[in-house]
């Protein structure tokens, strides 16, 4: 704190530099890099940094200057001024600001981006690319008011280094209804300016009964601008297929939907409504093509000549435009079947709410519907019986969306005002029910659209129950750096120099916390990452919670991605013991594929299945799928994936070709008497 202020004072009237030329040793340069990488120690309080600015006589607009400038003293200047809000304005303009090129050092640009990142559920990258928190800006403006929030935009120059900012100042002037709409209307569709696309959506959608008709018009001009731009490059055509899916999220947090693909299916529901009706066919000389949503909910093309099929379409009509406007077509429809599958996973892990009468209309969707049908409801709050009751009523979507249906068929009717959420196997291993789902999801044969009934469940364990807040289950395995970062980005991690990784869940108001041996290090100065504990805290704290207070569905969901980067991220390059978990998975597809075919010879202990055949008795390792006879040594079964991917059935969409392959093995030595295979025969004959 007292370099800052020496700082400050030897500024004098000279503006900020905020972005310093290559090789400038100016007076004013050096002391505005020596401002931003000056940072508040553990004893520089607001209350000691207020006393110091009040004795000196700082000047007040040089403080939020400062607190734009360099973020990390923003609530120290927020008490200094007494003007709440301020904090969260700067961190939201700095989070808003467009801006690749300013020369931060990395450990600050890694600093400001875990502050960014305990405000807003938006990762660094949407930012980056013009996504917006809406709520977040609400709450910084209506705590400060109009006219300290106009002293905070006209600072905002110094969050970039070039015009970055006008970025964010855009953005809240559409958010406070100060841009015309025309205006917007007239740059995206005369300039093409892709600020102009993302702010459309954030604009205050008109009242009344007019408000869905303006979404309306908004949604179809986005969907029009993607249709313009093919004239274009392949690189101009990204950008801006990039900023209409922003522009689409801002759009849905603005007209309040959860998810920007909640806005989308609403939207949508009209332009599949040809395709809900039947097939579109195209017919050119005695070609016939046909493009429809099958009942497994995928687009599907066919080619027919004279009714006979055909593989593909004859190249001399590929580049017709009716042809080639269908191809597009199925392709948009795949992308979609993919959003819609990621988003649903999403929702099931969120916890996301869906009201019986929303279900019902969702249920209308052709792609939407036969997903949906797939996957098990929970009643978690019922208007017409006890919430302890409708806690344990669970299944699967029937009658258009009115009823749910049991592992043992029976129906409970779906209220209108009913709230669901997709269930997590917490919910069905909680109501003790969780084998019984197993066991109908597999001999119906369902292919749920992504691991539910059969996913991964991590529960605490008495350790990690005695150890109350911090567990070590994974500590001590070794990963590779840039791998494992890179899972873990995937899954919204957020690394944290000197600290770890985090993920902060902002709906909980949690963050799960993951620390290394070699945590003083960025994970590329280091040969290996070692893991050492997990822990989570409340957001924006440091103590850590004690573990049976975290919600399970989100433990769980925290040690599934930890158990995926140990397992494909581990040192050796392959994990050869599948976790716990895993294996109680592979173990349940075992046991019911054996109940199904009435095989008796198969015994499940701890991770292996132990099989008496006719010629052998045999034991096949339930992680790295390895056979060995008993007494004998091992038997090499080579699988062929290539050839068997999609035969052997799987109750989800994601298989995995090591269960495929440990319950192919199985399979086979129950049945050792029908082998041929004269290479498996010659060592179980050995």
């Amino acid at each position: 704190m007292e370099v800052l202020i020496r700082l400050l004072q030897a500024m004098g009237p000279d503006n900020l530099i905020h972005r310093r030329a290559f090789n400038d040793l100016s007076r004013p340069a050096v002391l505005s890099h020596l401002i931003r990488v000056t940072f508040p120690s553990e004893t520089d309080t607001p209350e000691s940094f207020a006393r110091r600015i009040s004795e000196l006589r700082i000047p007040w607009r040089r403080l939020i200057e400062l607190a734009i400038f360099a973020p990390q003293w923003a609530r120290h200047v927020e008490h200094a001024l007494g003007w709440p809000g301020l904090e969260e304005a700067a961190w939201w303009i700095h989070a808003h600001t467009k801006d690749r090129h300013w020369n931060v050092p990395d450990e600050i640009r890694d600093a400001w981006r875990a502050e960014i990142s305990e405000r807003t559920p938006l990762s660094a990258e949407d930012l980056l690319d013009g996504a917006v928190d809406v709520a977040w800006f609400q709450k910084a403006y209506h705590s400060l008011g109009p006219e300290r929030w106009s002293e905070i935009y006209a600072a905002a120059k110094y969050a970039s280094g070039s015009s970055g900012h006008r970025r964010a100042q855009l953005y809240a002037d559409a958010l406070l209804g100060r841009m015309e709409r025309q205006e917007l209307i007239r740059r995206i569709r005369e300039k093409r300016n892709l600020d102009a696309v993302r702010a459309l959506g954030l604009l205050p959608l008109a009242d009344g009964e007019a408000r869905d008709q303006d979404l309306l018009e908004r949604y179809q001009l986005l969907q029009e601008f993607i249709q313009t731009g093919k004239q274009f490059g392949a690189t101009r055509r990204e950008k801006e297929q990039r900023a209409v899916a922003i522009a689409m999220q801002n759009l849905a947090r603005t007209a309040g939907y959860a998810d920007p693909l909640r806005l989308q299916w609403a939207m949508e529901m009209k332009e599949v409504q040809d395709l809900k009706e039947g097939p579109l066919i195209l017919t050119r000389e005695s070609i016939t093509i046909t493009l429809e949503i099958n009942d497994e909910g995928e687009p599907r093309l066919t080619i027919h000549r004279d009714h006979k099929p055909l593989k593909n379409i004859p190249a001399h009509l590929k580049k017709d435009p009716q042809v080639v406007q269908l191809l597009v077509r199925k392709q948009s429809l795949e992308k979609q079947v993919s959003r819609i599958r990621t988003a649903l996973e999403q929702a099931m892990c969120r916890g996301d709410y869906f009201l019986g009468a929303e279900l019902q209309t969702l249920m209308e969707h052709p792609i939407l519907r036969p997903m949906l049908q797939q996957l098990v409801f929970i009643i978690e709050s019922s208007p017409s019986s006890g919430k302890r009751e409708a806690g344990r009523l669970m299944g699967y979507p029937v009658q258009e969306g009115k009823a749910l249906q049991f592992h043992d068929g029976r129906l409970v009717p779906i209220a209108k005002n009913d709230r669901l959420r997709i269930a997590h196997p917490f919910d069905m291993f909680s109501a003790g029910e969780w084998h019984l789902w197993q066991r109908e999801c597999f001999l119906m044969e369902r292919i749920q659209p992504f691991k539910q009934v059969f996913r991964e469940l991590y529960l605490l364990t008495s350790v990690e129950k005695v150890d109350g807040t911090f567990s070590r289950r994974y500590s001590g395995h070794q990963v590779q750096p840039r791998q494992a970062m890179a899972l873990l980005n995937q899954r919204g991690w957020v690394y944290s120099p000197g600290e770890g990784v985090r993920r902060t869940f902002h709906d909980h108001n949690l963050s799960a916390w993951v620390t290394f041996l070699e945590a003083p290090f960025t994970p590329v100065e280091v040969e290996l990452l070692t893991i050492d504990t997990v822990f989570f805290t409340r957001r924006g704290e440091w103590e850590p919670l004690a573990l049976e207070e975290v919600p399970p569905r989100l433990f769980s969901e925290v040690m599934r991605d930890l158990d995926l980067v140990v397992s494909v991220a581990h040192a050796g390059g392959v994990d050869p013991e599948a976790t716990a978990s895993t294996i109680e998975m592979r173990a349940a597809l075992i046991r019911e594929t054996c109940a199904m075919l009435n095989l008796t010879n198969v015994q499940l202990q701890g991770s292996h299945a132990l099989i008496h055949g006719q010629l052998n008795s045999y034991s096949v390792h339930l992680g790295s799928g390895v056979v060995h006879r008993q007494p004998g040594g091992a038997v090499c079964i080579v699988p062929v994936h290539g050839q068997h991917r999609g035969r052997l059935f799987l109750p989800f969409a994601d298989d995995d070709p090591k269960t495929a392959e440990v319950l192919s093995k199985v399979l086979l030595l129950a049945r050792d008497s029908e082998i041929k295979d004269p290479t498996i025969l010659e060592q179980l004959l050995a």
